[in-house]
């Protein structure tokens, strides 16, 4: 079984309140928008992490992380994409992917709206964190956290962060 902390949108903001829950965490995954790498150095020094660049991020990031990553944790086959949509409403870039090959977990970021979707035509997840950090038009910053036990996603956990500072 594995602990997962999602977060997404930290456009450069990394502090106690999230690290207390990177510290929680077997692996902490970021979807997109990081900023400074100082955030994703900052995690990874204390957990594993996956992470993708979103649209903010510039060529460092770009060049450390990919666009997509897809990958398995115990038996769930999961993809993190920064601006992928949400079900019937996929960005056109990965739709005809989706479709044909789906994930059990898709996690976007990008729209800083906390999002946990279930796709029954796809059978598949939807998970958007949100954002943890401070620029943005968001109220109040979130995170989620799961665990995945060998094919199951089980615990998941919406995580409020103080109003944006």
């Amino acid at each position: 079984m594995k602990k997962i902390l999602l977060l997404s949108d930290t456009h450069s903001y990394i502090d106690d309140q999230i690290l207390k829950f990177v510290n929680q965490a077997d692996e902490v995954w970021h979807a997109g928008d990081i900023g400074d790498l100082n955030v994703t150095d900052t995690i990874k020094k204390l957990k594993p992490l996956r992470a993708v660049y979103g649209n903010i991020d510039d060529h460092k990031a770009r060049l450390e992380f990919p666009l997509d990553a897809k990958f398995t944790v115990e038996d769930v086959a999961v993809w993190i994409t920064h601006i992928g949509g949400y079900p019937n409403k996929y960005n056109q870039r990965i739709k005809e992917e989706i479709q044909q090959n789906p994930p059990k977990i898709f996690i976007s970021g990008h729209s800083h709206i906390l999002k946990v979707q279930f796709d029954k035509k796809l059978n598949l997840l939807h998970l958007n964190p949100g954002a943890a950090g401070n620029h943005g038009f968001h109220k109040v910053r979130t995170m989620l956290r799961f665990d995945i036990d060998k094919n199951q996603i089980k615990n998941l956990e919406i995580i409020e962060l103080a109003k944006r500072g």
